[in-house]
C-alpha cells in the first residue's frame, strides 16, 4: 500500500488546504428513479394486501359501507406513509470521520453514498472516475464477508476506502473554485484530483482481484479437472 499512499499524498500536496466557502450539495439524481420505483412497488403490495384482507373479511361477514370506507382510508393512509417515510438512501451520508469506524462489510456502500453526495461539486473527469470507483466498491462489497476484520487485508481496505479516499476528496473540496484550475507544482488541483482518483480506482480493482484469487484458482483447477474427466482425455473416466 505504500506506493498508493505515496501517490495519493503527492496529489494531495499539489493544492493548499483552504476552506471552501460553501458545502457541496448532494447529487441524488442517479438514484431517484430507482427509489421511486421501489416505493411504488411497496405501495402496490400494501394496497393488494389490504384489498385481499377486505375481500376475505367480506366473505366471512358483509363489511358494508363502513367497511368499504375503512378500506379506502387504510389504502390512503398506507400510500401516504410509504410515500413520505424516509428510507436509508434519503438520510444524509455519514461524515468522513465516521467512515473509518464503520463495520468493514458496510464500508463500501457507505463510502459510495458519501462520494455520490460530493459528486456535483467535482469536475467532469472526476465525476466519471467517481462513477467507476462506485462500480468497484459494489464489486468489492460481497467479498468482504469473508475477510477477517482484524486482518491485514481489512486494514488496507479501511485505510484506502475509509480514510485516504474521503480525505483526498475532502481536501479538494476545501480549495476555492477560483484556484482549482490554477497550476501549482506543475499541475492544477483539478488534474491532481483526477490523477489521485485514478490511482484509487486501480487499487480497489487490484484489491478485488487479490481477494478473488483463491476462487479464480479453484475455478481454473476444477474446470481443468472436468475437462480431463469428461472430455474423453482421461482413460479412467
Amino acid at each position: 500500500m505504500s506506493d498508493v499512499d505515496d501517490a495519493i499524498a503527492a496529489a494531495r500536496s499539489s493544492w493548499s488546504r483552504i476552506a471552501d466557502p460553501g458545502p457541496a450539495m448532494p447529487d441524488r439524481a442517479p438514484r431517484r428513479a430507482g427509489q421511486g420505483a421501489r416505493r411504488l412497488k411497496r405501495i402496490a403490495a400494501a394496497v393488494i394486501a389490504i384489498l385481499i384482507a377486505a375481500f376475505v373479511a367480506g366473505i366471512v361477514t358483509p363489511i358494508g359501507i363502513m367497511g368499504v370506507f375503512l378500506t379506502i382510508v387504510a389504502i390512503l393512509a398506507v400510500t401516504v406513509a410509504i410515500a413520505v417515510w424516509p428510507t436509508a438512501a434519503d438520510r444524509p451520508p455519514p461524515p468522513p470521520e465516521k467512515l473509518r469506524t464503520l463495520d468493514l462489510k458496510a464500508l463500501p456502500a457507505q463510502t459510495e453514498r458519501w462520494l455520490q453526495a460530493q459528486r456535483r461539486s467535482l469536475p467532469a473527469p472526476a465525476q466519471h472516475l467517481i462513477d467507476r470507483i462506485a462500480e468497484r466498491l459494489r464489486t468489492l462489497s460481497p467479498q468482504l464477508a469473508r475477510v477477517d476484520p482484524a486482518g491485514e487485508s481489512a486494514d488496507e481496505i479501511r485505510r484506502l476506502i475509509g480514510e485516504q479516499l474521503p480525505a483526498f476528496v475532502d481536501d479538494y473540496a476545501r480549495v476555492p473554485t477560483t484556484l482549482r484550475t490554477t497550476e501549482r507544482g506543475g499541475r492544477t488541483p483539478d488534474a491532481a484530483l483526477s490523477d489521485g482518483l485514478g490511482v484509487i480506482e486501480r487499487e480497489i480493482a487490484a484489491m478485488t482481484e487479490r481477494l478473488a484469487q483463491g476462487d479464480l484458482d479453484s475455478l481454473q483447477t476444477r474446470g481443468r479437472y472436468l475437462e480431463l474427466k469428461y472430455s474423453g482425455d482421461d482413460p479412467a473416466g
